[in-house]
């Protein structure tokens, strides 16, 4: 019969085995072969920054941490929760290290907060204390063509890069566009790499046919195959070889900094001065013969509303209760949205297309509202009212303000 405690379990098939196992040590149970298995939960005692410091106590993107604890050897990821729910969560792989000490790198995205560590099989560690972190400076604009730093070897081609925004939307109409320029030799082989910064992994690449002296461009829409890329901080890294094999590179590996942009899944859907209002403005509080499902944000009358996400519109129309109101299907985000209480019936009707950060509506007071605002949900899949349920938008609405 198993015996299970607070950090592990161990089995055995006798009293004398279960004796055995309770003396055994954790790591020689773990590598035991055969009915006995102990899983210890890690444990986090202090995280300290070592390397790339942002100053004494604060971190900040690529600095190193050094973390102390308990039963760390089978970690390999450790999670930055941040103070927005999961919506501004980070994670990163963890290098090497014993079974209470190891060192993480501070992911591109990661933001002042609680941090856990996470094993191999799910076992995670309980959340510290806030660990400060100095948000990454936003990257350098690059819209127009300009030589690059990079590597250049003799002989190779000279290249020219420019990236038409620092900041890109998931679902947004106006994509992000990388633009480039060859010149002094007619290139062999060109590959441009869109890199994450977090943890400098390739998650797309295209090898265009490249004429010597043109201006080329390509575009991104944040998404990888059918999905979603991850929030965060990229790049693109063109690379370009010339018949001999003499080659020119637009940034250096590792380098983030060159034609980077920061990727948000989200906007704010408000877009002028407001505030959330008390506790009766928040999700659950008690309304006549029912909770409110979502969040109330308050703004003037009239002032401009757009789509937090991209989608197609699902509805579209007018209640006694939400006055003006339409919900979006934002698809892949795995969300319905719902915005209520617009001045005005919406232009848009069921089936149209709503980019990210397209102008909806304008914020006003109709059907029951006291007050100019919008009433706001988010629901889950399978979405408005056809299966899914309402969750609490008050920690994505917060994270979505601090960006945008």
């Amino acid at each position: 019969m198993p015996l299970a405690g607070k950090s592990g379990i161990c089995a055995a098939g006798a009293a004398t085995a279960i004796a055995a196992c309770l003396l055994a040590s954790p790591s020689a149970l773990a590598q035991s072969e055969g009915g006995a298995v102990y899983l210890e939960r890690p444990k986090v005692t202090k995280v300290e920054c070592l390397r790339a410091c942002a100053s004494r106590d604060r971190a900040q993107p690529g600095s190193t941490l050094r973390v102390r604890g308990k039963a760390l050897s089978g970690v390999d990821a450790m999670i930055f929760h941040g103070a927005n729910g999961r919506g501004d969560d980070a994670r990163a792989k963890v290098r090497a290290g014993s079974g209470t000490r190891l060192n993480v790198k501070v992911p591109a995205g990661a933001s002042t907060g609680p941090v856990s560590v996470q094993t191999e099989d799910d076992q995670s560690s309980a959340r510290t204390k806030p660990v400060a972190i100095l948000p990454a400076p936003p990257p350098e604009p690059n819209p127009d063509l300009t030589p690059v730093p990079g590597l250049r070897q003799a002989g190779a081609p000279r290249l020219e890069t420019g990236t038409s925004r620092t900041k890109a939307y998931v679902g947004a109409r106006r994509a992000v566009t990388f633009s480039y320029r060859v010149s002094d030799g007619q290139p062999a082989r060109v590959r441009v790499e869109l890199v994450r910064a977090s943890d400098a992994s390739v998650v797309r690449t295209w090898t265009p046919t490249t004429a010597e002296g043109a201006v080329q461009t390509l575009s991104w829409n944040g998404k990888v195959g059918r999905g979603q890329a991850p929030r965060g901080r990229y790049s693109f890294r063109l690379t370009v070889d010339a018949a001999d094999g003499a080659r020119a590179q637009s940034s250096q590996v590792g380098d983030s900094t060159r034609d980077a942009f920061d990727l948000y899944d989200h906007v704010f859907p408000i877009r002028g001065r407001h505030d959330y209002g008390g506790a009766g403005a928040r999700f659950g509080t008690g309304r006549a013969g029912h909770s409110h499902q979502g969040q109330d944000i308050f703004a003037r009358c009239g002032t401009r509303m757009v789509a937090a996400r991209g989608g197609l519109v699902k509805f579209s129309g007018y209640h006694a209760a939400a006055g003006n109101y339409m919900v979006i299907d934002g698809g892949t985000s795995g969300f319905d949205y719902a915005y209520m209480h617009m001045t005005a019936p919406s232009p848009f009707r069921k089936g149209d297309r709503v980019y990210t950060g397209q102008e909806i509506g304008t914020v006003g007071e109709s059907g029951n509202a006291r007050g100019c605002h919008l009433h706001y949900e988010l629901w889950g899949d399978p979405g408005w009212y056809t299966g899914g349920r309402p969750v609490d938008p008050f920690p994505a609405l917060r994270a979505w303000d601090s960006w945008s």
